[in-house]
């Protein structure tokens, strides 16, 4: 059984190039919304570490450290 990147690439095979540059576009689309995803997720476990250790009780702890 073929997997999807292997069926994928017969079909480009057999597309003409203008098409490809299409697939080509669409794929670059796709990874940089993956990317952009993994940043926005990254940033809000950022911002839920932060919340969790911006409080009185340990800024007082930890200014007399």
């Amino acid at each position: 059984m073929n997997t999807a990147k292997e069926k994928l690439i017969d079909l480009i095979k057999q597309m003409p190039e203008s098409e490809i540059v299409k697939v080509l576009d669409f794929a670059e689309y796709l990874m940089k919304k993956q990317e952009k995803q993994l940043v926005q997720d990254l940033s809000k476990a950022s911002e839920t570490s932060t919340d969790f250790w911006d409080n009185e009780t340990d800024d007082e702890v930890w200014n007399h450290v």
